[in-house]
């Protein structure tokens, strides 16, 4: 019986409270004047006085007048201050946090400003022998390589020196020719053989050495030495003894790296920024603790389209053959922005990326409360540790640069403009 007179009282609302408090009140002799009294002013007052407002420090649009749970993330709710909802109400599309839940968040702010942007462009390539300096060695005659003076790659060679004897029965025929015309009458048609079968044997690259020992002997030979045209290192060997070559095969490759080529490759998105002159310091796996410097003396005009890069060249002295090719280095390139000084640069924590459209967060502290507003920004370059913005922020406005996503998702849950669903 005691417990249904309970749930009965606990079901009644207030009104039903103070009509019973006032019959009890009369019952036990208090004066009805009295009664009034606190009727119409102290009750209302202390209500007025003691109420307190409850909201969710991550969810501030959520106010109940009691404590308990938040509806969307499950906190403790905490008391608040009339003024909360009040800076809300002057604020609808911005996310209101308090002091606590900023903390639990991790938020973190910077004011930005514009400045001389830089661009560190990191750069991988390798070694290569300078092109201008490098020779292939091709066979003038057709024939069977009798001996082969070249064993391997990396032999060096001076101009002029024997790389291979060819045994040729095409230069044979030519040579015949040659000693058949000298043995004509001295006269116009003689003259004219003659001329006509040395020409034939420059056409065949053969010296003008071996032609006058043709002349002087009047012997025709089936060998002939191949010279080398130039000074270098065989970078590439595409014959061996006993193998028979066709006119105009090539047969050796032959590079001065006294000099040579180091080729970085750069990425599309890098290319702006990489000019002809500027300087790039590398470093090598094979020489630990050394850094280079040289200037770019040219850039690909062409795009790989695998890849998506484009070549950057140095050309850099190699005393002592130093440098090798096929050799692996690393470079970096520090590019001055100029067109880019006045711009506001922030770190790249601080932008909220969705493939559309890129947004921040800034803050403003004029409320009773500080409040997050969604902004959308036009992103320039990318720094290693920011972008370039080029419009959307003011220099001195206070941005999230830690956090901005809790607040995003903040946002979203309260139905406000998020980085997902803002116009």
């Amino acid at each position: 019986m005691m417990n249904k007179i309970r749930e009965t009282i606990g079901r009644m609302d207030w009104k039903s409270g103070l009509i019973g408090l006032a019959v009890g009140m009369v019952a036990v002799g208090v004066p009805a004047i009295m009664l009034t009294h606190h009727d119409n002013h102290a009750p209302v007052e202390a209500t007025q006085g003691a109420k307190t407002m409850y909201t969710c420090t991550m969810h501030p649009s959520v106010k109940q007048d009691h404590p308990g749970k938040c509806p969307i993330c499950g906190m403790d709710l905490v008391p608040m201050g009339h003024h909360h909802a009040a800076s809300d109400e002057a604020n609808p599309d911005a996310v209101m946090l308090s002091d606590e839940a900023a903390a639990l968040a991790n938020i973190e702010t910077q004011v930005v400003g514009s400045g001389a942007a830089s661009k560190d462009i990191r750069l991988f390539g390798k070694v290569q022998a300078d092109e201008r300096l490098q020779q292939t060695q091709a066979a003038y005659v057709s024939g069977r390589i009798e001996r082969l003076m070249i064993n391997a790659v990396g032999d060096r060679v001076a101009r002029g020196q024997t790389l291979a004897v060819i045994y040729s029965p095409e230069l044979y025929s030519a040579e015949q020719e040659l000693v058949s015309a000298l043995g004509f009458p001295a006269g116009e048609q003689r003259k004219a053989l003659v001329e006509a079968a040395i020409e034939k044997l420059r056409l065949l690259n053969i010296t003008p050495t071996q032609i006058n020992e043709v002349i002087r002997n009047k012997k025709a030979s089936p060998y002939v030495s191949l010279k080398a045209n130039t000074s270098g290192t065989v970078v590439d060997k595409q014959i061996a003894q006993g193998d028979y070559v066709k006119q105009g095969q090539p047969l050796l490759k032959i590079a001065d790296l006294s000099r040579v080529w180091v080729m970085f490759q750069a990425y599309e998105g890098d290319l702006p920024f990489v000019k002809v002159g500027e300087i790039i310091h590398f470093t090598s796996e094979a020489m630990p603790g050394k850094t280079f410097a040289g200037k770019v003396s040219f850039i690909d005009p062409l795009l790989d389209p695998k890849s998506r890069t484009a070549g950057v060249r140095v050309v850099m002295a190699n005393p002592g053959g130093m440098f090798k090719p096929e050799m692996i280095v690393t470079g970096n390139a520090a590019a001055n922005m100029k067109q880019y000084g006045d711009e506001i640069v922030v770190p790249k924590s601080a932008v909220l990326w969705t493939g559309k459209r890129s947004v921040v967060y800034v803050k403003d502290d004029s409320g009773d409360m500080p409040a997050y507003e969604l902004r959308q920004v036009t992103l320039g370059p990318t720094l290693p540790d920011g972008y370039v913005i080029t419009d959307g922020l003011a220099e001195g406005e206070e941005i999230v640069t830690n956090g901005a996503f809790a607040i995003d998702a903040s946002a979203q849950l309260a139905g406000k403009r998020s980085m997902m669903n803002q116009e």
